[in-house]
C-alpha cells in the first residue's frame, strides 16, 4: 500500500510531498496511522493549511478518509472516473468503435470542464442504461457515479486551484515500489521489504539525511577496542 502527503500552493502546483508505502497488512493499518501522523504533525505547524483528500473510488479508502482524516474536500481521482465513464460508453457503443471513441471524449470534457459535469455524466449515462436495458456494465457504472458524485465536482475544484487526481501517490507507486521490489525473481519477506520500502520513502520525501541520523542515534553503541591486540599469524602450511 502507498500514501502521500502532497503540498500544493496556490496555483495547484505541487511543492513537496511525504511518500510512504508498506508492505502488504490487513486494511492497510500501519499505513494509515503514519499518514494520520505526518497530516497532524503538519496542521500543528500550519492549522491554516486547507485539506484535500483524494483516491479512488474503493470503499475502505474513502471509509478511512471520512471518518478518520480531519475535515476536508473529498475528490475521487480524476481519471479512475475517467477510466468508468469510458468503461460505461464501450458498453454502450462497442469497445473501441469511431462512436465510442467520440461520446467518450464528448462526456470526459464535460465532467472535468462543466461545473455541472457529473450531472450531465449521471443524465447521460441514465438514457444509455434505459436504452440498452440488457448492458449491466452501463448501469454499474452508472451506480458508481450517482454514489460518488459528491467527490466529482472537479471544475469547481480546479477553479479554486485544488488537486482533482491522486497523480503523486500513483507516481510513488511505480518509483517507490514497484521498479525497486517487483524486478524478475525478486521476492521479500515482510522486514526485509519493509525496511527497503522506509529508506526509498526517506529518499523520495528529502527526508534521509534527518531519517538516518535519528535512526544511528538510537543504535549507536560504545565499542571497547583492546590495547593488547595481536595479530594473528599465518598456519604455517
Amino acid at each position: 500500500g502507498c500514501a502521500t502527503l502532497s503540498f500544493y500552493d496556490q496555483d495547484g502546483d505541487c511543492l513537496a510531498a511525504v511518500r510512504m508505502a508498506r508492505m502488504p497488512e490487513p486494511h492497510k493499518a500501519s499505513l494509515k496511522k503514519s499518514l494520520l501522523a505526518e497530516l497532524k504533525c503538519a496542521l500543528d505547524q500550519r492549522p491554516d493549511l486547507r485539506v484535500v483528500k483524494a483516491a479512488d473510488g474503493a470503499i475502505d479508502n474513502w471509509t478511512f478518509l471520512h471518518n478518520e482524516v480531519p475535515d476536508g474536500v473529498e475528490v475521487v481521482d480524476f481519471f479512475h472516473a475517467a477510466e468508468h465513464l469510458n468503461d460505461a460508453i464501450a458498453a454502450a457503443y462497442g469497445v473501441g468503435t469511431v462512436e465510442s471513441r467520440r461520446k467518450f471524449a464528448d462526456l470526459r470534457h464535460v465532467l472535468l470542464e462543466d461545473p455541472e459535469g457529473v450531472t450531465k455524466v449521471i443524465r447521460a449515462l441514465t438514457y444509455l442504461r434505459n436504452k440498452h436495458p440488457g448492458k449491466t456494465d452501463v448501469a454499474k457504472e452508472l451506480a458508481y457515479f450517482r454514489k460518488r458524485r459528491d467527490r466529482m465536482r472537479y471544475a469547481e475544484l480546479r477553479e479554486q486551484g485544488l488537486p482533482i487526481g491522486t497523480g503523486v501517490t500513483e507516481a510513488a507507486c511505480k518509483t517507490l515500489v514497484t521498479q525497486r521490489m517487483k524486478q524478475s525473481g525478486m521476492r521479500w519477506g515482510k522486514e526485509g521489504g519493509q525496511a527497503i520500502l522506509n529508506l526509498r520513502g526517506w529518499v523520495q520525501s528529502e527526508r534521509f539525511d534527518h531519517a538516518w541520523a535519528m535512526l544511528a542515534a538510537a543504535y549507536r553503541t560504545e565499542v571497547t577496542l583492546l590495547n593488547n591486540v595481536v595479530p594473528l599469524r599465518a598456519a604455517p602450511l
